[in-house]
């Protein structure tokens, strides 16, 4: 009895949180698809459900239980359990495909019908002749809830909210109203758990609620809610499956392999109907067959009121731990039997044809990211033939059981009077790229929101990436600009988001370091109103250059932008220098010999093609800039303060030149390269922002350099400074070879 007792506190202030935690906003606006699925995967388990009942009751020598406990059995077969089964999607990264989608919409109509039947099975369980009785006092008790009750709630969180903390009253009252609350509708003659949903339903959103759930969920989740488990363990009793019952062993088992194929079976019939494909069918059945404590206090309602016997309460339950355990390893074969298969060209920026369309994953952290992304959104030149899609992801971190409720949730706008934090911040996120999208007519928004913890985030990014087949992913930099000019730390997570981003991202990867580029924006003249942004591109070589000069080519074409492209040569010493190595190196292997030629010679083919291209161009200046060493690199760079307004750069992965030689001793930020590191560095006063750009596959052919000797790297260095001295020598007369005494200073 007092495990009991403890068991349906627990239960009561578990239901109290959940309801704390929906937003009936979200739920009560589903599509006529997914209300479709969701009719269809409730009618037919619930049918099932009833033939399986009186299949295992037909075998039974004991026929004791009356024909109501089918209903119970069917109700707790067709019940998904939402939270559960958004664990499992966030444990598979799955929570922003179609199918997580649809699955979780589903999961969510399948709480409202679950309550609406707890609300109805058991009073008519308890007593028959008095159902409409006490479905009237139901009814009656949600409307002054919701009518008298919120109201007062609202006037007094009000008050409340302008402290600066809520007192400790007041958090007792709320708990002792959810007791409350469930006595009355105990005494009404519904499930006490119906008060205390209703009760946390009506707790306005904001930061009073974000209290309770801190105050709460560890207590609630990690201590209190065992014991309801323990109770619904007690009673089952597996002697009673086949020994007193008679039952044969294998049509047991057939019902309890039945019961976990009904929702299979409904899916595949859906993918029918809706003209899905079967797979997703499939994967849609075995996501909807997660079940949670909704069918569990359904059973124990039945077990309770002596309308199903233990035989039944047995297998029922047995049934569902079988198709819940089974979910997440079956998801995760499927799943990572189809990453594997899918795969898409656009992966780069860098294209054969222009005429395509550019899709842009754009992550955000906080509010302070969103204006810095949409400037350069806004630069990257959308124009009919290659419009843009941009799926701005609001990164959240993933903190107790509540958050994941919110994931669905935050993709819509709140319409709470006082959102929380999370919410406010997403609904101003959401508010600024839709804005963005109405502006600009060629572009294309869909806001999305991750939670998950910031150890597995990255996961969230690349698959997301992957699903949406973007060609490029935007990161905010971990660092923020200060009122000096100085950078400093924001979150040292975000650090370790943008490493695991770069190395496993399915596609090339932008890290953007905002140092107020939307403040860059002023008018071109007295008599002109076009915006001008002067930006620089740095040239030296390798895939990651030529991917940034490919951003930079297509942002030219912004009326607004004027572009200077500066490629840095090795000059007479560095060229010495390389003989030097030449002699005291012991050959070369061919393959590290072939690909080193291959990059010089696609460096000089789209750097040929590019000022071809952009002669006649106004906008484009090319230059050229000797230096010998990474001292007069740093020098070079140095001498470039205050002329731009954005530092196109690429992240240089695996390459050696001996015009960075040295710098990435003393570099702080490896993710950014050399020479992104140089640009952003507080020892310089350079106050314009920069990009510096992966492309996809230099992190993969980065790691098979780093397992290479010291010896291959001297040969690949060596090789490098031989083709860029060639190169130099015979391509110097088409470009500008600038002096330190020529080079550019002012406006460009």
């Amino acid at each position: 009895m007092v495990i009991e007792t403890m068991s349906y506190l627990g239960l009561l202030f578990y239901v109290f949180l959940t309801g704390l935690e929906m937003d009936l906003s979200a739920i009560l606006r589903p599509g006529k698809r997914v209300m479709g699925i969701a009719m269809i995967g409730i009618l037919i388990p619930f049918l099932i459900g009833i033939g399986l009942f009186f299949l295992l009751q037909h075998g039974s020598k004991v026929n004791i239980t009356p024909k109501m406990g089918c209903v119970f059995w069917a109700a707790s077969l067709t019940i998904t359990g939402f939270p559960v089964l958004t664990r499992i999607l966030a444990d598979l990264k799955l929570l922003h495909s179609d199918i997580g989608r649809i699955a979780m919409s589903v999961a969510m109509l399948n709480d409202i019908y679950a309550w609406v039947l707890i609300a109805i099975l058991i009073p008519a369980g308890i007593n028959v002749k008095t159902v409409h009785v006490s479905l009237t006092g139901t009814v009656t008790f949600v409307i002054v809830c919701f009518f008298v009750v919120r109201p007062l709630l609202e006037r007094i969180i009000r008050i409340e909210s302008e402290k600066d903390n809520y007192d400790e009253y007041y958090l007792c009252f709320v708990v002792a109203g959810a007791m409350i609350c469930g006595c009355i509708t105990d005494v009404i003659g519904a499930h006490s758990i119906v008060g205390a949903f209703v009760f946390g339903l009506i707790i306005p959103n904001g930061d009073f609620g974000d209290v309770l759930l801190d105050r709460l969920d560890d207590f609630v989740s990690g201590m209190m809610l065992p014991f309801f488990f323990v109770s619904c363990g007690i009673k089952i009793d597996f002697k009673t499956i086949v020994a007193e019952e008679g039952t044969a062993w294998y049509l047991v088992a057939l019902v309890v392999c039945l019961a976990c194929m009904a929702k299979i079976l409904s899916s595949l019939l859906v993918s029918v109907l809706f003209n899905m494909p079967l797979r997703d069918g499939a994967t849609l059945g075995v996501l909807t067959n997660t079940k949670g404590i909704l069918a569990l206090v359904i059973l124990n309602a039945g077990w309770n009121e002596r309308i199903l016997n233990d035989q039944q309460y047995t297998v029922m339950v047995v049934a569902m731990l079988v198709m819940t355990i089974a979910v997440a390893p079956i998801m995760s074969a499927i799943y990572k039997r189809r990453k594997g298969l899918k795969q898409y060209r656009l992966r780069t920026i860098q294209r054969p044809k222009a005429d395509t369309e550019l899709r842009v994953l754009a992550c955000v952290h906080t509010t302070s990211n969103v204006s810095g992304i949409l400037s350069l959104l806004e630069v990257s030149h959308a124009t009919k033939l290659s419009p843009i899609t941009i799926f701005a992801l609001h990164l959240v971190e993933l903190t107790g059981r509540a958050s994941a409720m919110l994931i669905v949730h935050s993709r819509r706008k709140s319409a709470a009077q006082n959102p929380s934090r999370a919410q406010a911040d997403s609904n101003l996120i959401i508010n600024a790229f839709e804005a963005f999208e109405k502006d600009n007519h060629l572009v294309t928004v869909q806001p999305l929101t991750a939670m998950s913890l910031y150890g597995t985030m990255h996961e969230d990014i690349c698959s997301l990436a992957q699903d949406k087949r973007v060609a490029l992913i935007l990161l905010p930099f971990h660092k923020h600009s200060t009122v000096d000019g100085r950078m400093e730390d924001e979150n040292a997570a975000y650090r370790d988001i943008n490493l695991n981003v770069l190395a496993n991202a399915p596609c090339s990867v932008g890290i953007f370091i905002d140092r107020g580029l939307a403040a860059a924006v002023r008018p071109g003249g007295p008599s002109d109103n076009i915006v001008k942004f002067r930006f620089a591109m740095i040239f030296i070589g390798g895939p990651d250059d030529r991917e940034a000069l490919a951003y930079a080519w297509r942002m030219v074409g912004h009326p607004g932008i004027s572009l200077s492209v500066v490629r840095f040569l090795p000059g007479e010493d560095a060229v010495n220098l390389e003989l030097e190595n030449d002699v005291e190196s012991h050959g070369m292997s061919p393959a590290i010999a072939n690909n080193e030629r291959q990059t010089a010679i696609d460096d000089e083919d789209y750097i040929n093609e590019f000022r071809l291209k952009s002669a006649n161009h106004d906008s484009i200046m090319y230059l050229e800039k000797v230096v010998n060493n990474g001292e007069e690199t740093v020098s070079a760079i140095s001498a470039m303060n205050n002329c731009y307004d954005l530092y196109i750069v690429g992240k240089r992965t695996g390459m050696v030149s001996p015009l960075v030689s040295g710098l990435s001793d003393w570099s702080d930020c490896p993710e950014l390269g050399v020479i992104g590191d140089v640009l952003v560095s507080s020892n310089f006063a350079l106050q314009a922002s920069v990009l510096v750009v992966q492309q996809y596959g230099s992190a993969a052919q980065d790691r098979g350099m780093s397992a290479s000797s010291d010896g291959s790297r001297q040969e690949r260095f060596g090789l490098r400074q031989r083709m860029m001295g060639v190169l130099r020598f015979s391509h110097s007369s088409k470009g500008m070879v600038l002096s330190d005494s020529d080079w550019p200073v002012g406006n460009a």
